[in-house]
């Protein structure tokens, strides 16, 4: 089968990729839809910095690109929504035709496996792939898979917002409008956050943040963001979420930051950053940083995708076979074209 690697920094298809075969308590599926991740960008410039940092920390989570080999390829896509083709022996699961999402891990024999960036296990750029049938989670009828599909990052959007603490009339900044930040915002919009005030430089995302529940977006090039939550009567202390993931940025929103604001870290910046303590300490700032999602996050992001208290479609801003993958992601690369790609099937359910 064909699926879509990583190799010396490129995204290239292969052809030759064996079949799946499901073992006990897993899934074949097909893949729907999958979306093209801003951690897969990262990787794909800066995987063996991720990697010599998953290797140094303790205590840390035991997926993410530890033992990772990036001298061979490497599979990818976790934002995926697949179709039951076929079900392992002895499996209770979705019948074959059912649409599924799931997190990104499988479960197997030597324990619990990671689909994000993996060597051996095909994921969702990729015509078929394995999931553990416990984990998989039925999408609901009516639902696209395109939509579905969209379920992960915005189950990360969530988490963050959780992690916050933020509540219904509380007013929030969110600095950055790419995926995680629009994620970010579309849950603020459902918990009746208020005043949100978001800012990017890109037009497009800035549009975009407007359509996912922002009530004002600003240009950081012309208009200081905590200036303009200010003059949108948002309260003395803002939750600030940092979704842009360069270096400085948490520097300067704790130079910005009114007091005793909490600042929301879910932007992943890939090199060494440096901020300055007094700005946190004489305000009195609360920093937190998100990573991920839990189980039942995933759950509530697909209910409110499905029930229409959550809508992702206008994220979507582009599709691609598996053929042309490479060129997605470097359009990606150019945040004024593009929120979010998806990969779509290309070819027949079944091996031909």
């Amino acid at each position: 089968m064909r699926a879509a690697v990583l190799r010396a920094g490129r995204m290239v298809v292969r052809d030759d990729v064996p079949e799946p075969v499901p073992g006990p308590g897993q899934l074949l599926v097909q893949v729907r839809a999958c979306g093209i991740c801003g951690s897969d960008l990262h990787f794909a410039r800066h995987g063996a910095t991720l990697v010599e940092l998953a290797a140094s920390m303790r205590g840390g989570p035991t997926l993410g690109g530890r033992g990772i080999e990036l001298s061979r390829d490497v599979f990818m896509g976790h934002e995926f929504c697949t179709e039951v083709l076929e079900l392992g022996p002895g499996t209770d699961g979705p019948r074959p035709g059912t649409l599924v999402t799931s997190v990104p891990v499988l479960a197997d024999a030597t324990g619990v496996r990671d689909l994000a960036y993996s060597n051996d296990l095909p994921a969702g750029y990729s015509e078929r792939m394995l999931l553990s049938a416990a984990l998989a989670q039925p999408v609901p009828a009516g639902t696209s898979a395109e939509r579905a599909a969209l379920t992960e990052p915005m189950a990360v959007g969530l988490h963050a917002v959780n992690r916050a603490g933020v509540a219904a009339g509380q007013g929030a900044v969110v600095i950055g409008c790419g995926p995680v930040g629009i994620a970010v915002l579309a849950w603020l919009a459902v918990i009746g956050a208020e005043p949100v005030v978001a800012a990017d430089f890109s037009p497009l995302r800035r549009d975009l943040a407007r359509q996912m529940g922002a009530h004002q977006v600003v240009d950081p090039a012309a208009t200081d963001v905590f200036d303009a939550f200010a003059a949108a009567g948002g309260g003395p202390s803002p939750v600030v979420f940092e979704a842009v993931g360069v270096e400085g940025v948490i520097d300067e929103i704790l130079r910005s930051a009114p007091p005793r604001s909490r600042l929301a870290v879910v932007g992943v910046c890939m090199g060494r950053d440096r901020f300055t303590p007094f700005y946190g300490i004489a305000k009195e700032l609360s920093v937190v940083f998100c990573f991920g999602y839990d189980l039942e996050e995933f759950a509530e992001a697909l209910r409110a995708i499905a029930d229409g208290r959550l809508d992702p479609g206008p994220m979507i801003t582009g599709r691609v076979p598996l053929d042309q993958v490479a060129a997605a992601f470097d359009d990606l690369a150019r945040p004024q074209g593009h929120c979010k790609i998806l990969v779509t099937a290309d070819r027949p359910a079944v091996p031909g």
